[in-house]
């Protein structure tokens, strides 16, 4: 049995499409009238589990991918990320194939285009990431990384037009003090520690262009089909810049290569794979505030097993940057 929103919400959506249709009957249009009765066909049941087990497994597992890079101690950062996305590619491209090979092979130039650009923000946010733990403290790495959802606030505007809400927009000025505090802290220490720190937010930018280039694509392609795309290009992309680096391949010890599996199955697949299945049961805010859970999970494993103390400072600047992302997760969803 069809939900009865979603006729009334097709209803509502093809009368103010035939009132428009005269100043905009593109080709663009057209299709995207189309798209709703396929979404109201789809059949609804119920979760095979209980939703919020997802998310606790999404956490968890999300959370030990700091911890894996920091033991896979004698490999590139840029090699550890290749790795990554190129293990967990290889599991996800036979299964789509086998799965959605219709829906692949029906793609346009510029989907496979914006696939392919969404793939190079997510490569360069791996990289980035993965190298600023070779610098600074995990604490800080997960925190400023996770600073993602304030930056898909500020560049919204510029990218879709959109007017930044208030409590988004004061939640970016809180996490700019909370990164300040952080890396003040840090610098007293050494200049290493805040160049770590700077990689971290490079890659949490990188991560917000993504998923504002994929927001279109996501619309479109069914999830396995837009894993596929995104993961396989940004591992062509990072294995790309590890063969034009020379950098090593082989060689390592049996501990790393557990890594680059433990990486691929738990914190990319398990992990993310529970978050986006979750999106089917909860709200984008929920699932948002959720991944705040990462920092914490990984603060807590880097203690007990790098024995990693917290400074003052640490402290003060990671509490102002999760309450700036809740601020803003939670003011975007009164707002919405």
């Amino acid at each position: 049995m069809r939900p009865l929103f979603c006729y009334l919400r097709f209803g509502i959506f093809h009368r103010n499409k035939k009132v428009s249709s005269s100043k905009d009957d593109s080709p663009e249009r057209r299709e995207a009238d189309t798209t709703m009765p396929e979404a109201c066909n789809r059949p609804v049941t119920g979760p095979a589990f209980n939703p919020y087990f997802a998310l606790v497994a999404g956490v968890l597992a999300v959370s030990t991918g700091a911890i894996f890079v920091r033991l896979a101690t004698d490999a590139p950062a840029l090699v550890i990320a290749a790795y990554r996305v190129g293990l967990a590619s290889a599991i996800i491209v036979p299964l789509a194939w086998f799965k959605v090979r219709a829906e692949l092979q029906s793609l346009t130039r510029r989907e496979l285009a914006l696939a392919g650009l969404s793939g190079f923000f997510l490569a360069l946010h791996f990289g980035t990431w993965i190298s600023s733990l070779g610098y600074t403290s995990v604490a800080n790495s997960v925190v400023l990384v996770n600073t993602n959802p304030l930056w898909v606030g500020l560049f919204t505007p510029l990218i879709t037009g959109e007017r930044i809400k208030p409590a988004v927009a004061l939640g970016i000025l809180i996490s700019v003090a909370g990164g300040i505090i952080i890396g003040i802290g840090d610098f007293a220490t050494g200049g290493e520690a805040l160049l770590g720190d700077m990689l971290a937010l490079t890659g949490s930018v990188c991560a917000a262009f993504y998923l504002l280039l994929g927001r279109n694509l996501r619309r479109k392609l069914s999830l396995l089909a837009y894993i596929c795309v995104c993961y396989a290009s940004a591992a062509v992309i990072l294995w790309l810049l590890v063969l034009i680096l020379r950098l090593p391949v082989t060689g390592f010890s049996g501990s790393t290569y557990a890594c680059f599996w433990a990486m691929a199955l738990i914190t990319q697949l398990i992990g993310h794979s529970s978050y986006n299945w979750a999106l089917k049961w909860f709200s984008t805010s929920l699932i948002a505030v959720s991944l705040l859970g990462e920092p914490v999970g990984s603060t807590v494993m880097a203690y007990f097993l790098f024995d990693e103390g917290l400074t003052t400072a640490k402290v003060i600047g990671g509490i102002f940057i999760l309450s700036a992302i809740i601020l803003s997760v939670v003011g975007e969803g009164r707002s919405s």
